[in-house]
Protein backbone atom coordinates (compact mmCIF):
# COMPACT_ATOMS: atom_id res chain seq x y z
CA UNK A 1 0.00 0.00 0.00
CA UNK A 2 0.96 3.44 -1.20
CA UNK A 3 0.25 6.49 1.00
CA UNK A 4 1.16 9.59 2.19
CA UNK A 5 0.01 12.75 3.92
CA UNK A 6 -0.01 15.03 0.81
CA UNK A 7 -1.84 11.93 -1.46
CA UNK A 8 -4.75 11.50 1.24
CA UNK A 9 -5.31 15.12 1.83
CA UNK A 10 -5.60 15.61 -2.26
CA UNK A 11 -7.41 12.64 -2.36
CA UNK A 12 -10.71 14.13 -0.05
CA UNK A 13 -10.16 17.73 -1.35
CA UNK A 14 -10.24 16.83 -5.17
CA UNK A 15 -12.98 13.94 -4.41
CA UNK A 16 -15.30 16.65 -2.82
CA UNK A 17 -14.88 19.26 -5.63
CA UNK A 18 -15.93 16.72 -8.16
CA UNK A 19 -18.74 15.64 -6.35
CA UNK A 20 -20.23 18.99 -6.03
CA UNK A 21 -20.58 19.14 -9.96
CA UNK A 22 -20.86 16.00 -10.97
CA UNK A 23 -22.98 14.48 -8.75
CA UNK A 24 -26.32 12.74 -9.88
CA UNK A 25 -29.67 13.80 -9.09
CA UNK A 26 -31.45 10.72 -7.33
CA UNK A 27 -34.32 11.01 -5.15
CA UNK A 28 -33.14 9.76 -1.59
CA UNK A 29 -30.28 12.57 -2.04
CA UNK A 30 -32.83 15.54 -2.18
CA UNK A 31 -33.44 14.39 1.82
CA UNK A 32 -31.28 13.92 4.60
CA UNK A 33 -34.38 11.53 6.05
CA UNK A 34 -32.92 9.36 8.27
CA UNK A 35 -35.53 6.81 6.84
CA UNK A 36 -35.50 7.33 3.08
CA UNK A 37 -31.25 6.75 3.44
CA UNK A 38 -32.19 3.64 5.01
CA UNK A 39 -34.47 2.47 2.35
CA UNK A 40 -32.35 3.17 -0.59
CA UNK A 41 -29.15 1.80 0.65
CA UNK A 42 -30.65 -1.41 1.51
CA UNK A 43 -32.42 -1.23 -2.43
CA UNK A 44 -29.00 -0.64 -3.18
CA UNK A 45 -27.17 -3.52 -2.28
CA UNK A 46 -26.53 -6.19 -5.03
CA UNK A 47 -29.04 -3.58 -7.21
CA UNK A 48 -28.04 -0.85 -9.63
CA UNK A 49 -29.03 2.72 -9.02
CA UNK A 50 -30.93 2.70 -12.53
CA UNK A 51 -32.99 -0.15 -11.31
CA UNK A 52 -33.66 0.97 -8.35
CA UNK A 53 -35.43 4.73 -8.65
CA UNK A 54 -38.73 3.72 -9.91
CA UNK A 55 -39.03 0.90 -6.83
CA UNK A 56 -37.52 3.70 -4.19
CA UNK A 57 -40.70 5.90 -5.42
CA UNK A 58 -43.05 3.48 -5.34
CA UNK A 59 -42.03 2.41 -1.94
CA UNK A 60 -41.46 5.53 -0.13
CA UNK A 61 -45.24 6.65 -1.56
CA UNK A 62 -46.31 3.20 -0.24
CA UNK A 63 -44.99 3.66 2.86
CA UNK A 64 -44.15 6.89 3.29
CA UNK A 65 -43.26 6.61 6.92
CA UNK A 66 -41.33 4.08 9.42
CA UNK A 67 -44.63 3.51 11.21
CA UNK A 68 -46.91 2.53 7.99
CA UNK A 69 -43.65 0.22 6.86
CA UNK A 70 -44.07 -1.25 10.10
CA UNK A 71 -47.70 -1.77 10.27
CA UNK A 72 -48.23 -3.15 6.97
CA UNK A 73 -49.24 -6.61 5.58
CA UNK A 74 -45.85 -8.40 5.03
CA UNK A 75 -47.41 -9.33 1.60
CA UNK A 76 -47.89 -5.74 0.71
CA UNK A 77 -43.94 -5.25 1.29
CA UNK A 78 -42.92 -8.07 -0.83
CA UNK A 79 -45.60 -6.97 -3.30
CA UNK A 80 -44.06 -3.79 -3.35
CA UNK A 81 -40.33 -4.88 -3.73
CA UNK A 82 -41.08 -7.83 -6.07
CA UNK A 83 -39.01 -7.65 -8.99
CA UNK A 84 -35.99 -6.45 -6.85
CA UNK A 85 -34.76 -10.09 -6.25
CA UNK A 86 -33.23 -10.64 -2.28
CA UNK A 87 -36.41 -10.56 -0.71
CA UNK A 88 -34.75 -10.94 2.56
CA UNK A 89 -34.09 -7.58 2.43
CA UNK A 90 -37.64 -6.36 2.21
CA UNK A 91 -38.68 -8.68 5.30
CA UNK A 92 -35.45 -7.34 7.59
CA UNK A 93 -36.39 -3.77 6.45
CA UNK A 94 -39.75 -4.31 7.89
CA UNK A 95 -38.45 -6.08 11.15
CA UNK A 96 -36.44 -3.22 11.43
CA UNK A 97 -38.51 -1.13 11.13
CA UNK A 98 -40.93 -2.63 14.05
CA UNK A 99 -37.47 -2.80 15.99
CA UNK A 100 -37.59 1.16 15.63
CA UNK A 101 -41.15 1.86 16.21
CA UNK A 102 -40.90 -0.31 19.49
CA UNK A 103 -37.66 0.63 20.83
CA UNK A 104 -36.78 4.44 19.46
CA UNK A 105 -40.18 5.78 19.28
CA UNK A 106 -40.25 5.45 15.64
CA UNK A 107 -36.95 7.10 15.12
CA UNK A 108 -33.60 6.52 13.60
CA UNK A 109 -31.09 6.16 15.60
CA UNK A 110 -28.24 8.18 15.86
CA UNK A 111 -25.77 6.25 17.14
CA UNK A 112 -23.81 3.43 15.97
CA UNK A 113 -24.54 0.53 18.73
CA UNK A 114 -28.33 1.29 18.34
CA UNK A 115 -28.61 1.63 14.24
CA UNK A 116 -26.00 -1.90 13.99
CA UNK A 117 -28.53 -3.75 16.17
CA UNK A 118 -31.24 -3.17 13.60
CA UNK A 119 -31.90 -6.20 11.32
CA UNK A 120 -30.58 -6.65 8.47
CA UNK A 121 -28.18 -3.57 8.96
CA UNK A 122 -24.55 -4.20 8.66
CA UNK A 123 -21.54 -2.16 9.00
CA UNK A 124 -22.09 -0.49 5.34
CA UNK A 125 -25.38 0.22 5.88
CA UNK A 126 -24.72 1.49 9.44
CA UNK A 127 -22.20 3.99 8.29
CA UNK A 128 -24.11 5.04 5.10
CA UNK A 129 -26.54 5.84 7.38
CA UNK A 130 -25.03 7.96 10.48
CA UNK A 131 -22.95 9.29 7.82
CA UNK A 132 -25.15 11.10 5.17
CA UNK A 133 -28.39 11.33 7.49
CA UNK A 134 -26.59 12.28 10.38
CA UNK A 135 -23.30 13.92 8.94
CA UNK A 136 -21.14 11.63 11.62
CA UNK A 137 -17.37 10.50 10.66
CA UNK A 138 -18.52 6.89 10.13
CA UNK A 139 -17.32 5.18 6.84
CA UNK A 140 -19.41 2.84 4.60
CA UNK A 141 -17.40 0.85 2.76
CA UNK A 142 -19.22 -1.16 -0.39
CA UNK A 143 -17.07 -2.89 -3.41
CA UNK A 144 -17.27 0.52 -5.20
CA UNK A 145 -15.61 1.90 -2.33
CA UNK A 146 -12.97 -0.96 -2.28
CA UNK A 147 -12.44 -0.43 -5.61
CA UNK A 148 -11.09 2.95 -5.33
CA UNK A 149 -8.91 2.80 -2.34
CA UNK A 150 -7.50 -0.44 -3.56
CA UNK A 151 -6.70 1.39 -6.98
CA UNK A 152 -5.72 4.90 -5.48
CA UNK A 153 -3.44 3.59 -2.65
CA UNK A 154 -2.10 0.26 -4.48
CA UNK A 155 -3.65 -2.13 -1.51
CA UNK A 156 -2.88 -5.31 -3.40
CA UNK A 157 -4.53 -7.43 0.03
CA UNK A 158 -7.48 -9.58 -1.25
CA UNK A 159 -10.73 -7.31 -0.26
CA UNK A 160 -12.57 -10.86 0.14
CA UNK A 161 -10.75 -11.06 3.37
CA UNK A 162 -11.90 -9.58 6.93
CA UNK A 163 -8.38 -7.86 7.70
CA UNK A 164 -8.63 -6.11 4.08
CA UNK A 165 -12.21 -4.66 5.11
CA UNK A 166 -10.73 -3.51 8.27
CA UNK A 167 -7.96 -1.84 6.79
CA UNK A 168 -10.44 -0.37 4.25
CA UNK A 169 -12.50 1.01 6.92
CA UNK A 170 -9.64 2.77 8.73
CA UNK A 171 -8.17 4.51 5.90
CA UNK A 172 -11.75 5.66 4.79
CA UNK A 173 -12.57 7.01 8.40
CA UNK A 174 -8.86 8.76 7.97
CA UNK A 175 -9.78 10.37 5.02
CA UNK A 176 -13.37 11.79 6.23
CA UNK A 177 -12.81 15.46 5.77
CA UNK A 178 -14.27 17.59 8.90
CA UNK A 179 -17.85 17.57 9.08
CA UNK A 180 -18.01 16.67 5.65
CA UNK A 181 -19.36 12.86 5.91
CA UNK A 182 -22.20 12.34 4.18
CA UNK A 183 -21.15 14.43 0.41
CA UNK A 184 -17.41 12.28 1.45
CA UNK A 185 -18.94 8.86 1.49
CA UNK A 186 -21.08 9.23 -1.11
CA UNK A 187 -18.26 10.85 -2.80
CA UNK A 188 -16.68 7.95 -3.05
CA UNK A 189 -19.47 5.57 -3.88
CA UNK A 190 -20.17 8.17 -7.16
CA UNK A 191 -16.75 7.78 -8.16
CA UNK A 192 -16.84 3.87 -8.13
CA UNK A 193 -20.19 4.13 -9.52
CA UNK A 194 -19.37 6.47 -12.43
CA UNK A 195 -15.26 6.80 -13.16
CA UNK A 196 -13.51 4.01 -11.74
CA UNK A 197 -15.56 1.31 -12.61
CA UNK A 198 -14.66 -2.49 -12.36
CA UNK A 199 -13.71 -2.46 -16.04
CA UNK A 200 -12.35 -0.63 -18.44
CA UNK A 201 -12.00 2.72 -15.32
CA UNK A 202 -12.10 5.88 -17.31
CA UNK A 203 -8.72 7.09 -15.38
CA UNK A 204 -8.34 10.14 -17.76
CA UNK A 205 -10.75 11.94 -17.05
CA UNK A 206 -11.09 11.10 -13.33
CA UNK A 207 -10.71 13.89 -10.52
CA UNK A 208 -8.01 12.38 -8.43
CA UNK A 209 -5.61 10.47 -11.05
CA UNK A 210 -2.87 12.64 -10.58
CA UNK A 211 -1.77 10.61 -6.95
CA UNK A 212 -3.37 7.23 -8.07
CA UNK A 213 -0.75 4.85 -7.37
CA UNK A 214 -2.61 1.94 -9.22
CA UNK A 215 -2.72 4.27 -12.66
CA UNK A 216 0.76 5.27 -11.85
CA UNK A 217 1.98 1.42 -11.73
CA UNK A 218 -0.30 0.12 -14.61
CA UNK A 219 -2.28 -1.82 -12.03
CA UNK A 220 -6.32 -0.33 -12.49
CA UNK A 221 -6.89 -3.25 -14.29
CA UNK A 222 -5.80 -5.73 -11.98
CA UNK A 223 -7.51 -4.15 -8.95
CA UNK A 224 -9.01 -4.93 -6.35
CA UNK A 225 -7.52 -8.65 -5.46
CA UNK A 226 -10.65 -10.50 -4.97
CA UNK A 227 -10.62 -14.27 -4.64
CA UNK A 228 -13.24 -16.25 -6.53
CA UNK A 229 -16.50 -16.99 -4.73
CA UNK A 230 -17.86 -20.15 -5.04
CA UNK A 231 -20.31 -20.81 -8.38
CA UNK A 232 -23.93 -21.04 -7.51
CA UNK A 233 -24.47 -25.02 -7.28
CA UNK A 234 -26.91 -25.78 -10.63
CA UNK A 235 -30.15 -27.38 -9.79
CA UNK A 236 -32.64 -28.89 -12.23
CA UNK A 237 -36.11 -28.49 -11.41
CA UNK A 238 -39.33 -29.89 -13.54
CA UNK A 239 -42.35 -26.93 -13.23
CA UNK A 240 -46.14 -27.92 -13.56
CA UNK A 241 -48.36 -24.76 -15.43
CA UNK A 242 -51.63 -26.48 -14.36
CA UNK A 243 -54.69 -24.68 -16.77
CA UNK A 244 -58.04 -24.69 -14.83
CA UNK A 245 -61.04 -26.39 -16.32
CA UNK A 246 -64.40 -25.60 -15.82
CA UNK A 247 -65.31 -23.26 -12.55
CA UNK A 248 -61.41 -22.75 -13.09
CA UNK A 249 -61.52 -22.00 -16.47
CA UNK A 250 -58.93 -19.23 -17.95
CA UNK A 251 -57.10 -19.74 -14.45
CA UNK A 252 -53.64 -21.64 -13.50
CA UNK A 253 -52.91 -23.01 -10.49
CA UNK A 254 -50.32 -21.70 -7.58
CA UNK A 255 -48.86 -22.31 -4.49
CA UNK A 256 -47.55 -20.48 -1.57
CA UNK A 257 -44.18 -20.98 -0.35
CA UNK A 258 -43.40 -22.09 3.70
CA UNK A 259 -43.10 -19.55 6.32
CA UNK A 260 -39.15 -20.03 6.14
CA UNK A 261 -36.35 -20.82 3.96
CA UNK A 262 -35.96 -19.71 0.50
CA UNK A 263 -38.36 -17.11 -0.62
CA UNK A 264 -40.51 -17.62 2.37
CA UNK A 265 -44.55 -17.11 1.57
CA UNK A 266 -43.91 -15.97 -1.98
CA UNK A 267 -45.96 -17.45 -4.62
CA UNK A 268 -45.23 -19.52 -7.31
CA UNK A 269 -45.73 -22.32 -10.01
CA UNK A 270 -45.59 -25.95 -8.31
CA UNK A 271 -42.06 -27.68 -9.21
CA UNK A 272 -39.91 -30.10 -7.97
CA UNK A 273 -36.10 -31.21 -8.49
CA UNK A 274 -35.57 -33.14 -11.62
CA UNK A 275 -32.80 -35.07 -9.28
CA UNK A 276 -34.54 -37.05 -7.56
CA UNK A 277 -32.91 -40.22 -8.75
CA UNK A 278 -29.08 -40.01 -9.36
CA UNK A 279 -27.37 -39.21 -11.98
CA UNK A 280 -30.57 -37.74 -13.57
CA UNK A 281 -29.96 -34.33 -14.02
CA UNK A 282 -31.26 -32.29 -16.52
CA UNK A 283 -31.81 -35.65 -18.91
CA UNK A 284 -34.95 -37.02 -17.49
CA UNK A 285 -36.92 -37.70 -20.86
CA UNK A 286 -40.38 -35.56 -20.71
CA UNK A 287 -42.96 -38.82 -20.23
CA UNK A 288 -41.31 -39.55 -16.80
CA UNK A 289 -40.94 -35.69 -15.85
CA UNK A 290 -44.63 -35.40 -16.24
CA UNK A 291 -45.63 -38.70 -14.49
CA UNK A 292 -43.65 -37.24 -11.47
CA UNK A 293 -44.97 -33.56 -11.77
CA UNK A 294 -48.47 -35.39 -11.55
CA UNK A 295 -48.01 -37.19 -8.89
CA UNK A 296 -46.90 -34.71 -6.84
CA UNK A 297 -49.88 -32.83 -8.13
CA UNK A 298 -52.03 -35.78 -7.17
CA UNK A 299 -50.93 -35.67 -3.78
CA UNK A 300 -51.95 -31.69 -3.10
CA UNK A 301 -55.31 -32.65 -4.86
CA UNK A 302 -55.12 -31.72 -7.51
CA UNK A 303 -56.02 -34.15 -10.54
CA UNK A 304 -54.24 -32.79 -14.06
CA UNK A 305 -53.33 -34.65 -17.05
CA UNK A 306 -49.88 -33.47 -18.78
CA UNK A 307 -50.01 -31.99 -22.10
CA UNK A 308 -46.49 -31.17 -23.24
CA UNK A 309 -43.61 -29.34 -22.62
CA UNK A 310 -44.01 -25.72 -23.13
CA UNK A 311 -40.86 -23.80 -22.00
CA UNK A 312 -37.69 -23.84 -20.39
CA UNK A 313 -36.26 -20.91 -17.66
CA UNK A 314 -33.82 -20.42 -15.33
CA UNK A 315 -32.48 -18.40 -12.41
CA UNK A 316 -29.40 -17.62 -10.30
CA UNK A 317 -29.45 -17.22 -6.55
CA UNK A 318 -26.57 -16.23 -4.85
CA UNK A 319 -25.69 -19.76 -3.88
CA UNK A 320 -28.12 -21.98 -6.45
CA UNK A 321 -28.50 -21.73 -10.30
CA UNK A 322 -31.92 -23.05 -11.22
CA UNK A 323 -32.76 -24.58 -14.45
CA UNK A 324 -36.18 -25.04 -15.30
CA UNK A 325 -38.24 -27.01 -17.42
CA UNK A 326 -41.92 -26.15 -17.54
CA UNK A 327 -44.90 -28.53 -18.56
CA UNK A 328 -48.26 -27.50 -19.18
CA UNK A 329 -50.97 -29.75 -17.43
CA UNK A 330 -55.00 -29.65 -17.84
CA UNK A 331 -57.20 -29.83 -14.77
CA UNK A 332 -59.49 -32.98 -14.80
CA UNK A 333 -61.79 -32.19 -12.42
CA UNK A 334 -62.59 -28.79 -12.26
CA UNK A 335 -64.56 -28.62 -9.68
CA UNK A 336 -64.28 -26.11 -6.30
CA UNK A 337 -63.72 -22.88 -5.54
CA UNK A 338 -61.44 -20.25 -6.31
CA UNK A 339 -59.22 -22.09 -3.87
CA UNK A 340 -57.98 -25.46 -3.67
CA UNK A 341 -57.87 -27.41 -0.77
CA UNK A 342 -54.85 -27.16 0.79
CA UNK A 343 -53.92 -31.04 0.99
CA UNK A 344 -49.93 -31.16 0.59
CA UNK A 345 -48.05 -30.78 3.85
CA UNK A 346 -45.04 -29.10 4.57
CA UNK A 347 -42.93 -31.94 5.11
CA UNK A 348 -43.93 -32.95 1.96
CA UNK A 349 -43.40 -29.99 0.18
CA UNK A 350 -39.92 -29.33 1.88
CA UNK A 351 -39.08 -33.46 0.06
CA UNK A 352 -40.51 -32.57 -3.12
CA UNK A 353 -40.98 -29.13 -4.03
CA UNK A 354 -37.38 -26.97 -2.54
CA UNK A 355 -34.89 -27.39 0.54
CA UNK A 356 -37.51 -24.91 2.35
CA UNK A 357 -35.63 -25.12 5.80
CA UNK A 358 -37.47 -26.07 9.28
CA UNK A 359 -40.66 -25.86 9.47
CA UNK A 360 -42.19 -23.09 11.52
CA UNK A 361 -45.73 -24.38 12.24
CA UNK A 362 -47.72 -24.25 8.72
CA UNK A 363 -49.50 -27.21 8.67
CA UNK A 364 -50.29 -27.20 4.98
CA UNK A 365 -49.30 -25.20 1.45
CA UNK A 366 -52.05 -23.22 0.42
CA UNK A 367 -52.56 -23.54 -3.39
CA UNK A 368 -54.64 -20.85 -5.12
CA UNK A 369 -56.45 -20.47 -9.11
CA UNK A 370 -55.29 -17.49 -10.39
CA UNK A 371 -55.89 -15.10 -13.26
CA UNK A 372 -53.36 -12.42 -14.51
CA UNK A 373 -54.84 -10.01 -12.98
CA UNK A 374 -54.72 -11.80 -9.62
CA UNK A 375 -50.86 -11.16 -9.95
CA UNK A 376 -51.74 -7.57 -9.33
CA UNK A 377 -51.63 -8.69 -5.66
CA UNK A 378 -49.52 -11.52 -5.25
CA UNK A 379 -46.27 -11.35 -4.95
CA UNK A 380 -43.99 -13.76 -6.98
CA UNK A 381 -39.81 -14.56 -7.41
CA UNK A 382 -38.79 -12.90 -10.75
CA UNK A 383 -38.50 -16.50 -12.88
CA UNK A 384 -42.32 -17.15 -11.98
CA UNK A 385 -43.47 -13.22 -12.74
CA UNK A 386 -41.19 -14.36 -16.70
CA UNK A 387 -42.97 -17.67 -17.17
CA UNK A 388 -46.62 -16.63 -16.26
CA UNK A 389 -46.04 -13.42 -18.04
CA UNK A 390 -44.98 -14.97 -21.05
CA UNK A 391 -47.48 -17.45 -20.72
CA UNK A 392 -50.31 -15.56 -20.65
CA UNK A 393 -49.07 -13.35 -23.50
CA UNK A 394 -49.40 -16.80 -25.70
CA UNK A 395 -53.19 -16.65 -25.14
Amino acid sequence: MQESKESKLYFSKELLGWYETAKRDLPWRRHRNPYYIWVSEIMLQQTRVDTVIPYFQRFIERFPTIQALAEAPEEDVLKCWEGLGYYSRARNLQAAAQQVMERHGGIVPDNKKDVSALKGVGPYTSGAILSIAYNQPEPAVDGNVMRVLSRYFLIEEDIMKTGTRTLMEDLATELIPLGRAGDFNQALMELGALICTPKSPQCLICPVMVHCAGRLEGAEDRLPVKSKAKPPRPEYRLVALVEGDGEQSGRVLVRRRPDSGLLARMWELPHIPAAAEPGEGAGLPDGPAMDRLAAVLGGAGVLAAPQGALMEAEHTFSHIHWNMRVFRFQQVDGRGGERTAVAESASAYEANGDVAGPNTGHDSVEYRWITKEDMGELAFPNVFIRILNQYFSMK
